[in-house]
């Protein structure tokens, strides 16, 4: 099989991470593994392997013409059998297969937050998906939501996995304030779905801070409204040596190897790869329960889980992690056993594979 992975951008998200860590995968599986990023390079463009044939296409605008043909000279050259389109980037998938009808489109939906969407909202997606040969979802409501609204009858749920190396740590090292095994982490782009508020919230309501814990906000700032909400609170509550903004980052793995705990509180999730990364470096973690989330950890099994509406449950579960040593430890450690034996590149990548070949 000779298969490329298209994805709009190659900055630090969950549906981009699982894009490149595709294409390398299948690298060591397949004839031939490309990726091609259409909008905008990123944090992830280092973490391409070296097997993988890369293209960036420089895209322009919605629909550029020029991107269009230098992807199919780009599919042409290569023999593609597969487009395997992740996200927004079907589009440029279906203008190119028109010119190209033998390649397959093989769609992935990341977006957790569509299974509460209409088809009208979607309605563009909809009759483009005639071109594709199957739906790839990353979650059971996705399944359903596709399966009942798209016109493609052939829905596979495809986890999401871990990967056990991240090839740009030599790139950049960041050192985190606070103190050693006092740490939170929450791993995730400021902006909505991903909540932030709520765990500022419990933060300075637990008082965390007077027993040296700190928190680490790890993710894009955009400087927009929602950043300047969560500065604004930080600021009003003069929290500014015990919560700390770095930005986008890259060296994922050592930082984690920095915490004790990680958090995710999304109001909506599609398969969150922050909470494989917090399982892989040992964290022990507090997360929403919605998306693929609940099924991900067994609440009190693999880590603690909480309504993401609800500030006495978030309180409830940070209080209880933050005050057992020997329940963090507990808790991570069974996670990441969980996570490994279920998520592994392994296992997912020879469903993925499958997948490919059925509709063959």
């Amino acid at each position: 099989m000779r298969i490329v992975q298209i994805i709009d951008s190659l900055e630090l998200g969950g549906a981009e991470r699982m894009a490149v860590n595709y294409a390398n995968a299948l690298s060591k599986k397949i004839a031939f593994s490309g990726l091609i990023a259409t909008r905008k390079e990123g944090g992830l463009k280092n973490q391409i392997d070296s097997e993988v044939a890369y293209l960036f296409l420089q895209k322009k605008k919605s629909v550029d013409v020029n991107a269009v043909f230098r992807l199919r000279k780009y599919l042409v050259k290569n023999k593609i059998d597969i487009i395997h389109a992740h996200s927004s980037s079907f589009f440029i998938a279906v203008l190119v297969k028109l010119t190209l009808p033998r390649v397959k489109i093989f769609w992935h939906d990341h977006y957790g937050s569509r299974s509460k969407e209409t088809k009208k909202q979607n309605i563009f997606l909809f009759f483009l998906s005639t071109f594709f040969s199957s739906i790839f979802v990353v979650n059971l409501q996705l399944k359903e939501w596709n399966k009942k609204n798209m016109n493609c009858s052939n829905v596979i749920f495809i986890p999401n996995f871990t990967r056990s190396q991240n090839v740009s740590e030599h790139n950049q090292l960041t050192e985190l304030q606070g103190l050693d095994g006092k740490r939170i982490v929450f791993l995730a782009n400021l902006k909505n779905p991903k909540n932030h508020l709520l765990i500022l919230k419990a933060y300075a309501d637990l008082k965390l801070y007077e027993s040296d814990w700190s928190l680490h906000l790890i993710g894009r700032d955009y400087f927009d409204s929602y950043s300047e909400a969560l500065k604004g609170f930080i600021k009003l509550y003069c929290l500014e040596g015990h919560i700390y903004l770095y930005g986008e980052k890259s060296d994922i793995k050592n930082i984690l190897s920095q915490v004790s705990v990680g958090v995710l509180a999304s109001t909506q999730e599609g398969f969150p790869v922050t909470l494989l990364e917090y399982a892989l470096e040992n964290v022990a973690v507090v997360s929403t329960n919605v998306g693929y989330c609940s099924v991900l950890i067994q609440n009190e099994i693999d880590g603690l889980l909480f309504d993401p509406t609800s500030e006495l449950e978030v309180k409830k579960q940070l209080k209880k992690i933050v005050t057992n040593e020997v329940l963090r430890n507990t808790l991570a450690e069974k996670f990441k056993k969980s996570v490994l034996q279920n998520y592994s590149e392994e296992s997912v990548i020879e469903k993925l594979i499958l997948a490919y070949k059925k509709s063959k």
